[in-house]
This record gives C-alpha cells, sequence and structure tokens, in this order.
C-alpha cells in the first residue's frame, strides 16, 4: 500500500504533465494460492474477468483520482510490458521512453520523478524571438 500511496502522491504532483494509468494484473498473491503476510485485502485467484474487474475496483478506492484499468483474462499487457507483478512506464507519443525494473525491488517512484522534473523544465524553456 505504501508504494500505491507514492504514486498517488507522484500523480497529484505531476497532473499539469502526465495522465496516469494503473493496469491491474492478475493478482501476485492471491489468498487461494501463495499468500502475503502482510496483504491488505483476501483476493483470491481471478477465474473470470468479473473476478478481476471487482479487485481492481478495489485499487479505485485505494488511489482515488487514479484511472483504473483490467487487464484481459490471457494477461495480454502484463505479457506485452512485462510487468510481473509490478512495473512503472512512461509512454510519450505511444513510445516507451522510460522502463522501470520488475517489482517489486525495481519499482522506483524517484526514477519517475526524476525523468517527469527533467521533462518539466524542458518544457519551461524560454524561447527568445529577435527581430
Amino acid at each position: 500500500m505504501a508504494r500505491l500511496q507514492a504514486f498517488q502522491r507522484l500523480v497529484g504532483e505531476y497532473s499539469d504533465i502526465a495522465d496516469s494509468l494503473l493496469v491491474y494484473i492478475e493478482e501476485a498473491h492471491p489468498s487461494d494460492g501463495w499468500l502475503s503476510t502482510d496483504a491488505p485485502y483476501q483476493i483470491p485467484r481471478h477465474r473470470c474477468l468479473e473476478d478481476r474487474l471487482r479487485a481492481a475496483h478495489l485499487m479505485t478506492q485505494e488511489a482515488p483520482g487514479c484511472q483504473v484499468v483490467a487487464d484481459t483474462m490471457d494477461n495480454s499487457s502484463n505479457a506485452a510490458y512485462g510487468a510481473y507483478f509490478q512495473r512503472l512506464y512512461i509512454l510519450q507519443d505511444q513510445k516507451v521512453v522510460y522502463q522501470g525494473g520488475k517489482g517489486p525491488e525495481g519499482y522506483k517512484i524517484a526514477e519517475v520523478r526524476e525523468w517527469l522534473d527533467k521533462y518539466k523544465r524542458s518544457q519551461q524553456t524560454t524561447v527568445v524571438i529577435h527581430v
């Protein structure tokens, strides 16, 4: 939950230059599988899309203001982006410009913040036209 709260702060801080999206993928620690001892929710393995959508809805409650979508049951987004089970990306003009490490160890909000800070500064460059 601490990572989600850090992400939520980042979203609020950079909402003037970036749109944010959480993609809810397959449950990393399902209650009927490899359950984490510090899991805030007891979410069983998703057996159908409705199960996944219910779990994704919990994310909307934990991260108000963040758009949340759910991956398909064939886990196409998870596979395409190699999330397994947390990963940060920045896309610009339909291209990946930042790919964070695989979570949980590679999930580094500070790197995203640094990238967004550099981008924001580059957009504030004053252009002077001499006549």
